[in-house]
């Protein structure tokens, strides 16, 4: 007895060449507005000075974390420089910045319809789960399809791959909001706006940032993946690495995305912590 053979791969194809055909209009926009954001963000991070970038990112660090975490920050981005990759990082943290940026204009108003709504956050679990769990080379071919190659499908494909978190994370942060401060709020006339601003959303703001973390670590996971498809920075750094067996070319941009993601990690947790701090006050 054999299997019942279900074609949906080719279902699959046949739709995304059917949308690529119908909506291509729609797709280049799309890549527009995503081209010059991506373009604006990474040439105004290029025409900064090296010693501005690092004194702007090390008063963040020392503004969310404290004197030790400035240092650390400066070192970091002073090494990545000194490994002549200060171009590539930027751009990778365009892409990063980019990639998150849009994760937030879109997880954090599903985040708020998931915790508002059971039915919802039931339709939308086994989504997240996916995206979560599938494969990010997956995501590549229909980014390719619908948007050629470039920056723009490695920045689309990051998204896929990094908005899970967002979403769950402020869902569970506005779930954890005390019953009785949403009663108290209702027995003073709130409206649902109301309530949904000036109480949910601030004392979810752990839980986002949280999530805003969660988002950074894994976009900056997805630069190599994206830099199949034309995503320049240091991912395409380690990318001609593997393809020429360059072991100290590919260290040097592993070191360099690492010391991106520590800058990023401890900026964010620091904002984070003091927010729950701010908190149970």
């Amino acid at each position: 007895m054999e299997f019942v053979q279900i074609p949906l791969g080719k279902f699959v194809e046949r739709m995304v060449l059917w949308l690529t055909d119908n909506f291509s209009d729609a797709f280049d926009s799309i890549t527009a507005v995503i081209d010059v954001v991506l373009n604006q963000i990474d040439d105004l991070l290029l025409w900064l000075p090296w010693p501005v970038s690092i004194a702007l990112f090390m008063l963040l660090a020392w503004r969310s974390a404290g004197r030790s975490t400035a240092l650390m920050t400066g070192i970091c981005l002073y090494l990545l420089g000194s490994f002549g990759l200060w171009e590539e990082g930027m751009s990778t943290l365009a892409l990063v910045v980019t990639a998150v940026f849009i994760s937030i204009l879109m997880g954090l108003p599903l985040g708020i319809l998931s915790a508002r709504s059971d039915r919802i956050e039931k339709l939308m679990r086994p989504l997240l789960d996916g995206m979560q769990t599938i494969p990010s080379f997956v995501y590549l071919i229909p980014a390719v399809m619908f948007f050629g190659i470039g920056n723009v499908p490695g920045v689309l494909s990051t998204v896929i791959f990094a908005l899970p978190p967002m979403v769950r994370l402020t869902s569970l942060g506005i779930r954890q909001v005390p019953e009785e401060l949403i009663e108290a709020a209702q027995s003073f006339g709130s409206s649902d706006w109301q309530m949904l601003t000036k109480l949910q959303i601030p004392l979810a703001l752990p839980s986002i940032m949280a999530g805003i973390n969660q988002t950074v670590m894994m976009a900056l996971s997805m630069v190599v993946t994206a830099a199949m498809i034309g995503a320049g920075g240091l991912g395409g750094n380690i990318l001609f690495a593997i393809q020429r067996v360059e072991l100290g070319m590919g260290v040097e941009a592993g070191l360099g995305i690492l010391f991106i993601a520590i800058v990023l990690d401890r900026i964010l947790q620091g904002y984070s912590k003091k927010l729950r701090e701010a908190k149970h006050l």
